[in-house]
């Protein structure tokens, strides 16, 4: 269990740190047109990258505690 948290934990700190590539790997081939990610984009992304950042933080520790 503790390599999907550390799966979680890696995808949480690329969309805290760097929105823009995880934009570019999810949401750019979407549109002709955007040219960058919009702002709400942006802040909505590092939000989901704390909330996936400490989940899998969370998994982790489960799965030592559990031992």
């Amino acid at each position: 269990m503790s390599f999907f948290g550390f799966i979680l934990l890696l995808v949480g700190l690329l969309m805290f740190i760097k929105p823009q590539v995880f934009w570019l790997l999810t949401e750019s081939w979407k549109s002709n047109q955007a040219d960058e990610p919009s702002s709400f984009y942006l802040w909505s992304t590092r939000f989901g990258g704390v909330v996936f950042t400490i989940v899998g933080i969370s998994t982790i520790l489960a799965s030592f505690l559990q031992e």
